[in-house]
This record gives structure tokens, sequence and C-alpha cells, in this order.
């Protein structure tokens, strides 16, 4: 985090990857919206077919209307970016991935532009500004706690803070912590089995650490190219 606009959006300078986990979206002719969650999504926020859906959002954005069936696997208020992904998929399939509609897009949130062009990046502004990066094949251990934390909750808690930065690489640890204490034990039981100091993603719940790790809870993830 590096700050906030005038207009109330906050700033941000993120490394984001894209990983082998991923929601399945079918588009069909008609209208409207189902949502089923796996095993893995339903340690999440709950996810509902409201017009609020950043699905539903996408479709007016890119002034399209279609039958979507979804099946995810990314727990909502997980920080893993599922429900950005599935507006991105919105995009991608209204073939609006020109550089205006991805600077558009950033009005859904911060993460739907990366989403929207994948791979690896550097991400600034209020998630608008690319920078690609070269690729490179990593693994990640994910442990995702029985529950999920409001994105819009945890910013608060960091303008309420005082815009904390942190001493790892995400400053949003401290104000997700503050708004969901329980993050604390699950980064513990991370750390305990893995040996390594775990990073939180995004405004959490998931933790994370680098390399393939065996235990309770935990879901092996490796990156994935553009494309």
């Amino acid at each position: 985090m590096t700050g906030i606009r005038d207009d109330g959006f906050h700033l941000i300078d993120a490394e984001m990857v894209s990983l082998d986990l991923a929601d399945t979206l079918t588009f069909a002719e008609g209208s409207g919206l189902s949502i089923a969650l796996s095993d893995s999504a339903s340690r999440g926020l709950s996810v509902e077919a409201t017009p609020d859906n950043l699905i539903v959002r996408a479709l007016r954005m890119v002034e399209q209307d279609a039958r979507i069936d979804v099946v995810k696997r990314i727990p909502a208020g997980g920080g893993l970016g599922g429900g950005s992904a599935d507006a991105a998929a919105v995009f991608r399939w209204a073939k609006r991935t020109s550089d205006a509609d991805v600077l558009a897009s950033a009005k859904l949130g911060a993460d739907v532009p990366f989403c929207i062009v994948g791979g690896r990046a550097r991400v600034t502004g209020i998630g608008e500004i690319l920078e690609p990066l070269p690729f490179v094949n990593r693994v990640y251990t994910l442990l995702t706690p029985p529950f999920g934390v409001s994105t819009p909750a945890v910013y608060k808690a960091w303008d309420l803070l005082g815009g904390p930065v942190s001493e790892g690489p995400n400053d949003l640890e401290a104000a997700a912590i503050s708004v969901e204490p329980r993050l604390r034990q699950w980064r513990d039981q991370l750390g305990d089995l893995t040996g390594l100091v775990p990073v939180l993603a995004g405004s959490g719940s998931t933790w994370f650490v680098e390399g393939a790790h065996d235990g309770p809870n935990l879901v092996v993830v490796q990156t994935v190219p553009a494309g």
C-alpha cells in the first residue's frame, strides 16, 4: 500500500502472479447467474448471485448478457482474487481486452486489470498500471482458514491504523489481523508446519509459503504464464 487518492481509492504497489487454482465459468445464451461452491470454496465468505456480484457488474460494464454457471474453487474472502478473476473472465469472453478496457476494469477492483492480462506483473496505481514481469515457474503452498475476511473492512482498518507499513511484503497484514484475530493462529500453524515465515495473500485470509509442503488443510499450487 502506498497511500490513498483524493477520491478514496487506495494506491497499491504489488507483485501479482497467476496460479493454477481457478473457478470455472460456463457461458450460454440467456441471462442469470448460478454459483456452486466446491469444498475448498465453501471455507470462505458466502457468494450471492446479486446485482453487486462482480460477475454481474462486469456484464453490465461490457454491455452484454449471458447465462453464467460458476463452479467456485477459490474461496471468497481468501485474498486470492477469485471474484476479480471471475469478472476478468467476463471481459475476456466479451473480447474486451484492449488497453482501454483493462484500464476501465479497475473500477471493479484493483485485481481485475491484472486478472484480464494474467501471468506475472508489478501492479501499481489503483490496479490499472501493469508492468509485465518475466514468468517464473514457482510452487506455493496455501493455507486457507475456514473463514473469509472482508476486503473493504481490511482497507478501512488500514486507514484507521494510520496506514501501517509491514516488515514483510504485505502492508495489509496488521489491518487484516485487527479485523480477524484468528488469522494469527493459522499463520503460526503454517509456520510451524513448514519452518518458514508465512505471507498473507492480499487482504487475507489465505497464508502462503514458497515450495511444496504436506500437512492438513494445505493446497499446493503452481504459477502459470499469461494466456
